[in-house]
């Protein structure tokens, strides 16, 4: 705040001490003076922004000092509030008089001592020359200009909205309208410098302090203060006593880094109306002394911890899937190296066991981090009772694609992975343990791996379940098995097949269904997918140098 000066004309000791102990500690220059002559002397030497006059002084009246003034050319624009403890009876006399701006009723109170002379002071030149000039005075200082961007959440989502900002690197406020509270982000070049909020309801602050770090509980009554990111001499002398290393500033910062993640989960959790951005830099003193520089992610994370609402039932029951990134912000600043490997784990559909095994987490702290990450559109999450897992091996590059395509489309009671080349399922089976292998009979480098699978004596490969692909016309002679891959599938679908027929024989395997004969012309199970341009298959007596391992 730049220095404004206040003249104070008050007879009683008491009064101007009491002014200049409240004003001077908000940024004033205080200058006192007892009696109204030494008042109209010191207000031609100090030319203030405001003269305090008190009603009644020593042989005069205010009334006849502000006529004094009135009278100076040189003071007649010095705007005055006249202090009384008559109240309305003493006003009534200073209607007539354009340099008098407002009335401050004794016993006053220290907030309504500074509210009143910052008031007046901002708003004295305009209205001094309204009043002399006769011209209407604006109900507003500064009048709200149009936002520079505008909407509805109708038909866009704040996580898009924000993505939008921080990927064109903006820099501004975005304030959204959530039910009866307004909350903002600031940004600077794309990053959130801090969030605030008015309107929050008492009981809503009082949640949120209940939920603050136990190294943060002696703040509290900072959060009360800062959650509304006003401006104010109580502000303001947290940032001196920061630039003065008196306060923490590493608490101070994580304090505000609480409260964004906070009411970032809030505007994420309730319903949402409208929505305004004004580009350009704010004047909060806070965030610009103790900026966050954080992304919309590691907040979301933090404050899926913060507030434990997970569900009590069907945790079992949860997957959850990595989504394709499209025009989303890949900004993960503030997130942990410890959070960020949730994604490199989840390069398949997982629930929170097999994560919190593969992380060495408990399944608490996978509930929590992924919630952040459902919320930032990153992570979907499912609900369903996976049956089994399978693994498809076809080497037919058209066939694999349409499989995949019709795997997209299913119901997903059964999860699993199509793979074209040998390495690829030599790798995942040294992973994973499916109950299901479908592999094409009619490729030689499929049966070779496939014979050499199940030649070994590792009894988790003996429990595979194995549904062979085949390509046959009406012509086409009985399938030696065992000659071919040393076996007899339990199940022989023609190539191609679909998502759908592949679960039905799943479904009858779990069930307990009987394995097919050695006729595959009578065990097919029909596809009605297009066809696709068969595989040849060449002598199966080369010998095969790659080894699948399976591990349990």
């Amino acid at each position: 705040m730049s220095e404004k000066t206040v003249l104070v004309i008050d007879d009683s000791a008491t009064i101007r001490k009491l002014v200049d102990t409240h004003l001077t500690p908000a940024g004033f220059r205080v200058v006192l003076a007892p009696n109204a002559e030494d008042g109209l002397q010191l207000a031609a030497e100090v030319n203030p922004d405001l003269i305090l006059l008190d009603h009644q002084l020593p042989g005069t009246t205010g009334y006849e000092v502000c006529c004094r003034l009135v009278e100076s050319p040189k003071l007649c624009r010095i705007p005055v509030v006249v202090s009384s403890t008559l109240r309305k009876k003493a006003y009534a006399e200073y209607l007539d008089l354009d340099n008098v701006v407002d009335m401050l009723p004794k016993p006053y109170t220290e907030e309504l001592l500074q509210s009143t002379v910052a008031n007046a002071i901002e708003t004295a030149v305009m209205v001094v020359t309204s009043q002399s000039g006769g011209t209407a005075v604006p109900e507003v200082i500064e009048q709200l200009e149009d936002a520079d961007v505008s909407g509805s959440f109708a038909f866009i989502g704040l996580r898009e909205l924000i993505d939008f900002l921080t990927n064109g690197r903006k820099t501004g406020v975005l304030e959204v309208e959530a039910e009866r509270s307004r909350i903002r982000f600031h940004l600077n070049n794309g990053r959130i410098q801090g969030v605030y909020a008015s309107g929050v309801e008492s009981e809503e602050i009082d949640r949120m302090v209940s939920l603050l770090p136990q190294s943060l509980v002696n703040l509290a009554p900072v959060l009360r203060m800062t959650i509304g990111g006003r401006s104010c001499a109580e502000v303001d002398g947290f940032v001196q006593l920061l630039n003065q290393k008196v306060l923490d500033p590493r608490l101070m910062t994580k304090l505000l880094r609480f409260q964004a993640a906070m009411l970032v989960h809030s505007a994420f959790t309730r319903k949402l109306s409208k929505f305004r951005f004004d580009f350009g830099n704010s004047p909060n003193a806070l965030h610009k002394n103790l900026p966050l520089d954080i992304s919309l992610l590691a907040l979301l994370v933090e404050g899926a911890f913060y507030n434990d609402d997970s569900e009590t039932t069907e945790l079992d029951n949860r997957c959850y899937v990595r989504r394709a990134i499209r025009g989303q912000n890949l900004d993960r600043a503030g997130l942990s190296a410890r959070h960020m490997k949730v994604l490199n784990v989840l390069s398949e559909p997982k629930d929170a066991n097999e994560l919190a095994s593969a992380l060495g987490w408990n399944t608490d702290e996978v509930h929590q981090v992924m919630r952040g990450f459902v919320m930032a559109e990153i992570v979907e999450q499912r609900t369903h009772q996976v049956r089994g897992e399978f693994v498809v091996f076809e080497p037919n590059a058209v066939a694999a694609q349409n499989l995949r395509t019709s795997l997209e489309d299913s119901d997903n009671r059964y999860v699993g992975k199509v793979v074209r080349d040998q390495l690829a399922l030599k790798l995942l089976l040294k992973r994973v343990l499916p109950h299901t292998l479908i592999f094409a009979a009619d490729d030689e480098s499929s049966c070779q791996m496939v014979r050499k699978l199940f030649a070994t004596q590792n009894p988790n490969a003996a429990r595979i379940k194995r549904i062979a692909l085949v390509g046959s016309t009406a012509n086409d002679p009985p399938i030696d098995w065992m000659a071919r891959v040393g076996f007899d599938p339990q199940v022989i679908i023609a190539r191609p097949c679909t998502a759908e027929l592949m679960f039905r024989e799943m479904d009858r395997l779990l069930a307990g269904g009987k394995s097919a004969s050695n006729d595959a012309r009578e065990q097919h199970v029909q596809s009605d997918a297009p066809p696709v341009a068969p595989v040849q298959v060449a002598p199966l007596n080369q010998h095969v140098d790659n080894s699948v391992g399976v591990q349990s």
